[in-house]
């Protein structure tokens, strides 16, 4: 960005300048919705982890298939991750991330479609055992009438796969739609903001991403102190108490709740302009170094753009080129390791909660977000 529009920009008198004045060519109000928008998708992907042990009670999954579910969101994000970030200079990062953030909103909004696509829960209602968390939905049918137990079962396990591809369908969605926020939220902040402020500005958002877990298992706690049918039943029939193990908290309104904001806070983004006055100027700054595609590609100029067809001829190249330096190596292990340990807890830490020391799981989860809250587990 040249120092000539920048210093229009500072006048008032001119076109530029009355550009400047519109609140969307800031790049601090850039990171202001950067971080909303970085809090609402991480509160929709912390969710599900904190709901995890009422999703498995209600659909009869297993703990291993609820791990599996709890990352397949992974699988898009992986894929797609490294050809989104090579196009970022080359598209209107704002908008893509507006767009990106309309499929994480939809993906929240189908990872709630199994509530009613399902029928009314049904629990068994002869006793409750204060030590089991499990429910029987089918029981053998002492009068000859209905189904039988295994045919009930058979019917269950239908409906249970038929769930379980809702949720791995959401579960991908919200993968995909997750690629373009934080890399093109952070190349956007770091091309437009001032040298000195932009290590401040991406601390911000780091800062966000510790605390959004922890707001979700807050938002998950409380949701499920709520009936899973409240809006089926009315309040004065629900005959259940969250201390009883035969109680389903309303999982599916969390999704609801963060999907809304997710959506509300992407509308900004298609108000951002591709580029922006630049934030103070940069004395000093070095001369732009050519990186390794430029260099394998032979480029002498840093701003000639590389094709796609270059790109993937050269990126297996760059890429063990990558590896082979020790420091990005040790780094990229070490965050690997750290976010093995952290899964791990977030997802079923809740759960051992409950069975080991016999609570809900609305409180389970409260314990969980306020420690995340502060730090716990990242910091």
């Amino acid at each position: 960005m040249t120092a000539a529009r920048h210093n229009n920009c500072a006048d008032p008198q001119t076109k530029n300048g009355a550009s400047c004045r519109n609140p969307f060519n800031n790049i601090k109000v850039f990171v202001v919705c950067h971080g909303l928008l970085q809090l609402s998708q991480l509160l929709l992907t912390g969710y599900l982890r904190s709901t995890i042990s009422t999703i498995e009670k209600r659909f009869g999954f297993s703990s291993q298939t609820s791990g599996i579910l709890s990352s397949f969101n992974e699988i898009g994000n992986t894929i797609l991750i490294v050809f989104v970030s090579y196009f970022g200079s080359r598209v209107h990062r704002p908008r893509f991330i507006a767009f990106g953030a309309l499929v994480v909103c939809i993906a929240g909004f189908i990872m709630c479609l199994p509530h009613f696509l399902m029928g009314q829960y049904e629990y068994d209602k002869s006793h409750a055992s204060v030590y089991s968390n499990t429910t029987d939905v089918c029981q053998p049918s002492k009068s000859g009438l209905g189904d039988s137990n295994d045919q009930c079962v058979k019917k269950m396990g239908t409906e249970n796969n038929d769930v379980l591809s809702i949720l791995f369908i959401g579960q991908i969605l919200l993968g995909i739609g997750g690629v373009p926020i934080q890399p093109f939220g952070i190349s956007y902040i770091d091309d437009y903001a001032s040298k000195r402020n932009s290590p401040l500005y991406i601390g911000i958002l780091f800062a966000v991403t510790v605390m959004g877990p922890g707001v979700a298992f807050i938002l998950g706690s409380a949701m499920l102190r709520y009936y899973v049918d409240i809006d089926k039943i009315p309040a004065s029939e629900i005959v259940l108490t969250p201390r009883d193990p035969r109680w389903i908290g309303a999982w599916w309104m969390g999704f609801i709740v963060a999907a809304s904001v997710t959506a509300m806070a992407s509308i900004p983004y298609f108000f951002f302009p591709r580029e922006m006055p630049q934030e103070g100027t940069r004395e000093g700054a070095e001369e732009s170094k050519p990186g390794l595609i430029d260099v394998f590609t032979n480029k002498t100029d840093p701003k000639e753009q590389v094709s796609l067809a270059q790109f993937i001829k050269v990126f297996p190249k760059v890429f063990f080129r990558t590896l082979k330096n020790p420091i990005y190596l040790l780094v990229v292990l070490a965050q690997a390791n750290l976010s093995a340990m952290v899964c791990g807890l977030a997802t079923f830490m809740a759960k051992f909660l409950e069975r080991q020391f016999t609570i809900t799981a609305s409180l389970a989860n409260l314990l969980i977000g306020e420690y995340r809250s502060y730090g716990g587990w990242e910091g």
